[in-house]
């Protein structure tokens, strides 16, 4: 298939782009060459002139009268002024050949100067494109690897052991980052799930108190809470990572599911959910994008109105788009960006309330931004929010 003019474009930018400094080197070397060349295609002409002048004696053939050399007359008369025009006229060919020959071997010279000179700084730079190749490749999954540049002891080669360094000393603060992540699970799960086995037990008790159950009632909806503060928490922490794990995922079918979860769960206030979804596939970790698209929708729903609705888009043209609009309150277009930080909320609820941790959005930004993508939210003029999250196919 043939590339048009508008395809061209964006291939020979990348190509400009990758190779911006190796044309700069390669202009700078023929700068300086043809420099160099004019400043001594100069100085010849100026010693071959000379060189001319003593050769052919034309100070001897003067018209002022004056004695040239060793006292004798110059002589006069019509001859000599034709001697003296040839003479002229012959130096002038002869400086004015070698201006014109030596401009054309400089020029075919300046040709095959730049040509060696864009195959110096490629080979110059070729180093640095390997370090360049192995930092875009690395990822959290693949610090292990290594530049491993050999060669002497130059810049290039510090360059390539310092970076080397730098990526020894990120595989240790991820792998300490990692331990950590999955010793805090356990350590914060452990005591919320034995006081939640506790509270249960003594609720299933027959003789206790009933303002005993009212207080294990009490302390059951506080530990849920930080429960559902913690595993968010370690949610959000493990979606800002680099994803260990890729597939393609039919993002319809992780809708459809989505929707069906919601429907089983008990609501307060009706919340009519429409959808319009069209074939899309994506690459990325399944259960993250799940738990992107539950926050979405959950979040539409919980800070909705009575009687209000959402609505559900999927579509796929370069990538995945998802969008869902919900009515509810008017939210503040300045505080719109806000609500993707942690612990933030619309309709300015405090964070202990019961309505969650304040996770939600940070969740899906962080889910969003691990899989290469991009989300946005604008107020709407009826209230409420319309989030768009943007993925690659």
């Amino acid at each position: 298939m043939r590339l048009r003019g508008p395809a061209l474009l964006p291939a020979a930018r990348l190509w400009w782009d990758g190779r911006r400094l190796r044309l700069r080197l390669t202009l700078l070397y023929g700068v300086l060459f043809f420099v160099a060349g004019s400043v001594l295609l100069w100085l010849t002409y100026l010693m071959t002139a000379r060189a001319l002048d003593q050769q052919f004696n034309i100070k001897f053939l003067r018209k002022d009268g004056a004695a040239p050399l060793g006292g004798l007359p110059v002589p006069t008369g019509p001859i000599v002024d034709a001697v003296q025009l040839d003479v002229d006229h012959r130096t002038s060919s002869v400086l004015s050949e070698m201006v014109r020959s030596s401009l054309t071997v400089m020029i075919l010279i300046g040709i095959i100067a730049l040509l060696l000179g864009y195959l110096v700084a490629d080979r110059a730079l070729r180093p640095l494109d390997r370090v360049t190749d192995t930092a875009q490749r690395l990822s959290e999954s693949t610090l292990h690897e290594r530049i491993a540049l050999g060669g002497p002891q130059d810049e290039v080669k510090r360059l390539a052991d310092t970076f080397d360094m730098m990526l020894d000393r990120l595989n240790r603060a991820f792998d300490v980052q990692r331990r950590f992540i999955a010793n805090a699970a356990h350590e914060l799960r452990t005591p919320l799930a034995i006081n939640r086995t506790v509270l249960e037990v003594s609720l299933e008790e027959p003789d206790a108190s009933h303002d005993l159950k009212a207080m294990a009632r009490a302390l059951l909806g506080t530990s849920a809470r930080y429960e559902r503060l913690i595993e968010g928490l370690l949610l959000l922490a493990q979606s800002e990572q680099e994803l260990t794990y890729r597939r393609t995922v039919d993002v319809r079918q992780v809708v459809r599911i989505v929707l069906e979860q919601l429907d089983l769960q008990p609501r307060k206030r009706h919340v009519a959910v429409h959808h319009d979804l069209s074939p899309a596939l994506a690459q990325g970790d399944p259960l993250f994008l799940e738990r992107c698209v539950f926050n979405l929708l959950e979040n539409a729903i919980k800070y909705n109105v009575r009687d209000g609705e959402v609505w559900v888009r999927l579509r796929q043209d370069d990538g995945v788009t998802l969008t869902v609009e919900n009515t509810g309150r008017p939210v503040p277009p300045y505080e719109v960006d806000e609500l993707f930080e942690p612990f933030r909320r619309q309709q300015g609820e405090r964070i202990g309330s019961s309505r969650g941790a304040g996770l939600g959005l940070s969740i899906v930004a962080a889910i969003v931004k691990a899989h290469g993508g991009s989300i946005e939210a604008r107020a709407r003029l009826q209230g409420g929010l319309e989030v768009t999250v943007r993925l690659p196919a």
